[in-house]
């Protein structure tokens, strides 16, 4: 029979995700995890690949608190498949160099193994989240515009 990750675990691993308390949730990493977290790396710095137990918990219990305090992680969507998981939710943040509030969307794509995330891909809405830390918008070309045809 496949494995199937429950629900109680999924909701388990996110409370201890959204307190960011390590020692809840380092039970759930696998000893092989890989996590990457797609974004622009020279301005949201902790975006990247950790690969195993010991770099998922670095990030959870030195990088992200060095630069940032939780406010609100709110799970809206969770869509569960045997072993994977995926979820859309709202992260606020505040940063502690100055105080400013980020707020931006996020979807999981994980992979579950005997009850402990193996595989995880964070997705944020990276483009709102560098305008935040910025705090300016970003200059984009618009596309001109021929008749009917867009140019791309």
């Amino acid at each position: 029979m496949t494995y199937c990750v429950s629900r109680a675990t999924v909701d388990a691993f996110y409370a201890a995700y959204a307190a960011q308390d390590t020692d809840r949730i380092s039970p759930f990493f696998h000893d092989d995890i890989e996590w990457t977290i797609s974004g622009p790396v020279d301005v949201l710095t902790w975006c990247g690949t950790y690969r195993g137990k010991a770099e998922a918990l670095h990030l959870t219990d030195k990088v992200i608190p060095a630069l940032f305090k939780v406010i609100t992680f709110s799970r809206s969507s969770l869509l569960l498949d045997g072993d994977q998981v995926a979820t859309l939710s709202r992260l606020s943040l505040s940063r502690l160099a100055d105080g400013r509030v980020i707020s931006y969307r996020i979807a999981h794509f994980l992979r579950f193994k005997d009850d402990k995330v193996i595989s995880m891909l964070s997705l944020l809405d990276s483009f709102d989240a560098v305008e935040q830390m910025l705090g300016h918008a970003l200059a984009v070309d618009t596309p001109s515009r021929t008749d009917d045809f867009v140019a791309v």
